[in-house]
């Protein structure tokens, strides 16, 4: 049975995920900050009766938590398969270029860009282990220059978007450095989903969004590596005008 470690994954997209994944015979280790949270997720899909899901206490924004998730894990399993980095904030509104604060800034860069750093880096050891291992980087077409670039689209956050950007180029570097191996890496956009992080506002439903990242997961070796994939957007991942 191939395993896979979800991070933010009590609610929403990451749960969405979690099912998903288990549903096609993974072990899923449900990451959370909250551990009653992750355990009521996992009573959730147990009712649904998926059983082959474990709630693990994992702050992407706390070193400390992700060593003792690192040492919980690798207690159970020497092999990593997959790593679904979904753990993200907004930084709440506004977000100007101008007003926004230095702290607002230094909040949505140590979940969104800091905490894939550390927790990639603590599990790349389990995951090299893995015959076919796959990284999955949850980003937004927020993060796109090329989109953000049109100026005559109000929707602007500067504190969110460019930490979907800076994320997108750590991603492209880490697949550049397991490029002579069976790893694949790649940024995965779930779209406009209604969920808590939108006000449930959208154009996907969460289990379009959790079909859209777990794909990438499921790649085989003739999959793409080191692509940003917005199906909302782009067709193509090797087309994708960021």
């Amino acid at each position: 049975m191939k395993i896979a470690l979800v991070t933010g994954a009590n609610k929403g997209i990451g749960l969405e995920v979690v099912r998903q994944l288990a549903q096609n015979g993974f072990f899923v280790y449900l990451g959370c900050r909250n551990m009653e949270n992750g355990l009521a997720a996992i009573k959730k899909l147990k009712d649904d009766g998926i059983d082959n899901v474990e709630a693990v206490q994992l702050n992407v924004t706390d070193q400390g938590s992700v060593s003792a998730a690192r040492a919980t894990i690798g207690k159970k399993t020497e092999v990593l398969d997959v790593l679904i980095n979904n753990a993200g904030i907004s930084g709440g509104l506004p977000q100007s270029a101008l007003n926004a604060t230095i702290d607002q800034f230094k909040a949505v860069y140590e979940t969104n860009v800091f905490g894939v750093v550390s927790v990639t880096q603590a599990f790349i050891d389990l995951l090299k282990r893995s015959s076919e291992p796959r990284i999955v980087n949850v980003s937004s077409a927020m993060g796109s220059l090329s989109l953000a670039a049109d100026l005559s689209n109000g929707n602007k956050m500067a504190v969110y978007q460019s930490s979907k950007s800076a994320l997108n180029m750590y991603t492209i570097n880490l697949a550049y450095d397991l490029r002579d191996t069976p790893f694949k890496v790649n940024m995965v956009c779930p779209g406009y989903t209604k969920t808590d992080f939108t006000g449930h506002q959208g154009t996907s439903t969460v289990q379009e969004a959790g079909q859209r990242i777990a794909k990438y997961a499921l790649i085989g070796q003739d999959g793409p590596t080191g692509k940003f994939i917005s199906e909302e957007y782009f067709p193509e991942p090797a087309s994708c005008p960021w």
